[in-house]
């Protein structure tokens, strides 16, 4: 695969592998490739946005941080895919539950995911949008978390462009059409994997319930959220349609 540079992913010769995890927090992608990937290789450093590659079962993959919010995450994964040919992207990342019964360390795929942001408006369609995560990654996760034991939540996300909303009405009202938790960029993740036509899928751990006030520490939102990791790396071995 081609191996330019961007203004925010330089290689410098490492390649960049078709499958992408993406946490937001590049020290958490620096934790997924030194505990789970042989033998990994950091490709980027630009901006301290850190990207490694190494073999995860024997299938090449590649982990990079996506910073916070759609602004940030659109940035790498347009360049990862236009640039660097990447075919399925995978976020893996933390979300606020909207709803009481998603305790803390609960797993969540986004089967779809609704926002507040204008992001899709670029796209100049002639009415509303619906992001949606691709449904061979979404069965190949579940079936995953069922040889493993776990027990997802699947269904609709909020993408938030707004993390301290001054609206106190907002999580609300968004709980009450049955969306699950928020989180700040899967909806941007979905739409540019529909419009080049690869594949794209945010499975999450519910780091705080919004309902209940519970939450984890910095500290176990970088380094304990490993059931979804452990769901996401497998998905490696989804190779690309004919």
């Amino acid at each position: 695969m081609s191996q330019a540079s961007t203004p925010h992913i330089n290689p410098r010769g490492v390649p960049i592998a078709e499958t992408v995890l993406m946490p937001g927090d590049p020290l958490r992608a620096q934790f997924i490739a030194e505990t789970y990937l042989e033998n990994p290789v950091q490709f980027n450093s630009v901006r301290n946005m850190l990207g490694f590659t190494g073999t995860y079962q024997g299938n090449l993959v590649s982990v990079m941080g996506s910073g916070m919010g759609m602004p940030s995450i659109s940035i790498y994964a347009w360049e990862l895919i236009h640039v660097f040919g990447a075919k399925r992207l995978i976020r893996v990342g933390s979300c606020g539950s909207l709803q009481q019964n998603l305790d803390l360390y609960d797993v969540v795929i986004a089967q779809s995911a609704s926002t507040d942001s204008n992001f899709l408006q670029q796209y100049k369609l002639p009415g509303t949008y619906a992001p949606t995560g691709s449904w061979s990654l979404i069965s190949a996760a579940l079936e995953q978390a069922q040889r493993q034991g776990v027990t997802p939540h699947v269904g609709n996300v909020l993408s938030s462009d707004v993390f301290y909303n001054a609206d106190s009405t907002f999580n609300e009202r968004w709980a009450s059409m049955g969306v699950l938790a928020v989180e700040m960029e899967t909806a941007a993740l979905y739409s540019i994997a529909a419009h080049a036509g690869v594949e794209a899928l945010g499975i999450f751990t519910v780091s705080d319930n919004i309902v209940t006030g519970a939450k984890t520490t910095p500290e176990e939102r970088q380094h304990a959220f490993t059931t979804m990791m452990e769901l996401a790396l497998p998905l490696a071995q989804q190779k690309e349609q004919a």
